[in-house]
């Protein structure tokens, strides 16, 4: 897996030679506003206009920076599919399984100061069930299933294409591997996905927030082995605390 720097890694996510020189500054100013208590939107406007970054380098500001404090809260949540053994798991369907398809397909993906891998939003606007979604809900069947976790229950957005589909093509695979649980297609998954106060999987920030405790099931899955460029912008835990 890459795990370079935003330089190497920003060639390979075919980012203009300016974005990835400017990127890391403009990371840490982004950090400092935000540290600072400056709007979030309006810190990322201002920094991205003031070193003329492209919409595919301010996604990666807007899904990997965050107010250092808020980085610690969120990561202090995190918790390893390791640890879940006999546990049950709710799991944020769509999110999981676009963060890992956007991998399997060599899509760039951003390391973010809150622990958490995310993509940049190339798959999830126009987000379909293909070949490749089968695959990548067998990689996180058998994932869940080696450590012992469940039961399992995924929860995907009704209002997306075919998710009644994904739903049963997930119930399927979830048998296959031996995993108790079960899937399906709601209408607002962030509440069963928060119903209960378990263990939730997604990298999604709102449920994070609200939630006590959550894994990062794709991003486990992604330092694990190869994928698409990982963008890091080396935030530091301690970084602008003063």
């Amino acid at each position: 897996m890459n795990t370079t720097a935003p330089p190497p890694a920003g060639r390979a996510a075919g980012l203009p030679v300016d974005d990835i020189t400017r990127l890391p500054e403009a990371a840490h100013d982004c950090r400092y506003l935000l540290a600072r208590g400056y709007p979030r939107q309006a810190s990322l406007n201002l920094v991205g206009n003031r070193y003329h970054l492209s919409q595919a380098a301010r996604e990666i500001l807007h899904r990997g920076v965050f107010a250092p404090a808020v980085a610690r809260q969120r990561r202090a949540k995190l918790v390893a599919a390791a640890s879940l053994r006999g546990r049950p798991l709710a799991l944020d369907g769509h999110n999981v399984v676009i963060t890992l398809e956007c991998a399997r397909r060599g899509l760039p993906l951003v390391a973010a100061d809150d622990g958490f891998i995310r993509d940049i939003g190339r798959l999830s606007r126009a987000y379909r069930p293909s070949p490749l979604t089968t695959a990548v809900l067998r990689e996180i069947a058998h994932y869940l299933a080696a450590h012992g976790v469940g039961p399992v229950t995924v929860y995907y957005d009704a209002p997306m294409s075919r998710s009644g589909e994904l739903a049963a093509l997930t119930r399927t695979i979830l048998a296959a591997a031996g995993l108790a649980g079960s899937a399906e297609a709601v209408p607002v998954p962030e509440a069963p996905l928060l119903a209960d106060g378990g263990v939730i999987a997604s990298s999604d920030t709102d449920l994070i927030d609200r939630c006590s405790q959550v894994v990062d099931v794709a991003g486990e899955i992604i330092r694990q082995g190869d994928s698409g460029p990982l963008i890091s912008l080396n935030f530091v835990g301690k970084e602008l605390d003063s």
